[in-house]
């Protein structure tokens, strides 16, 4: 795929960056993203992913825009309170660059659809704000064989890691899934919501713009010989102190996805 007309004006500052290029731009504008909310995260996330110039942006969100959102969630205006978060989104998209498709998914991504939808993208960033979305989104990212860009915050605090669990690393063992990371689903729903504890609305824009980050470097397979990627890692962010600091995990045999015995399948939730 080809750049054409003012794309290439637009996208200048990319196609002369090494490690990127027309062929790496040309690369992003061919690729398909599906991005679970746009929320706190996915607001800085489509964004940017918006500006890059990825081909189309899937966005998934069943909720619609309050006013208590817009303290962080600035992809959305006071005019759109009441409105689809999705369709807001969209319409951003939209003004934002018209060479890229926001396709809405105004629907709550769950183990019944989470393969369809996941299915119809190339990388998928999981933007969400539960614990459940999450561990539907990444299973179905590991039987659909879907790279994950996946983040969360709370108060002061983010994490952002990618996985490719269906995939083999260098030594040839297996990488970790999700549920090698955060092995207890009912643990981590018992976390409270932010409505509860509060959220500092500059650490979603950093978070999400790390994301943007992290889908377009999954996509184009790194940005030279120094690039490392976050698979089986995984990036601590605390804004209080201003700290960034990156831990490894492994992948765990016992899990219920790529593990032995194998007991989980398509939609299905242990």
């Amino acid at each position: 795929m080809t750049l054409v007309g003012e794309e290439v004006e637009r996208y200048a500052r990319h196609i002369v960056l090494r490690g990127i290029g027309g062929p790496g731009q040309a690369k992003l504008k061919q690729t398909k993203v599906l991005v679970i909310g746009a929320g706190g995260l996915g607001a800085p996330l489509i964004q940017y992913l918006a500006a890059a110039g990825l081909g189309a942006i899937g966005i998934v969100d069943d909720d619609v825009v309050e006013r208590s959102n817009l303290q962080r969630q600035v992809l959305h205006r006071t005019a759109d309170i009441g409105r689809s978060k999705a369709e807001s989104a969209c319409d951003a998209v939209g003004r934002l660059n018209p060479h890229v498709e926001p396709i809405a998914h105004q629907v709550r991504l769950d183990t019944y659809n989470a393969g369809a939808l996941v299915r119809a993208y190339d990388i998928v960033a999981d933007a969400s704000d539960n614990v459940a979305t999450r561990y539907a989104v990444s299973d179905a990212c590991h039987f659909e064989q879907r790279p994950l860009v996946s983040a969360a915050v709370s108060e002061y605090d983010g994490s952002l890691t990618t996985l490719r669990s269906y995939a083999t690393a260098a030594d040839g063992m297996p990488n970790p899934t999700f549920r090698c990371l955060f092995p207890n689903l009912a643990q981590a729903e018992r976390l409270p919501a932010c409505a509860e504890t509060g959220i500092l609305g500059a650490l979603t824009g950093l978070v999400g713009s790390l994301m943007a980050l992290e889908v377009i470097r999954e996509t184009l397979g790194g940005f030279g010989p120094n690039s490392e990627s976050l698979v089986g890692q995984i990036l601590l962010i605390d804004a209080q102190s201003l700290r960034f600091e990156k831990f490894r995990y492994a992948w765990d045999p016992k899990n219920p996805l790529s593990g032995g015995p194998r007991s989980l399948s398509r939609g299905e939730v242990p």
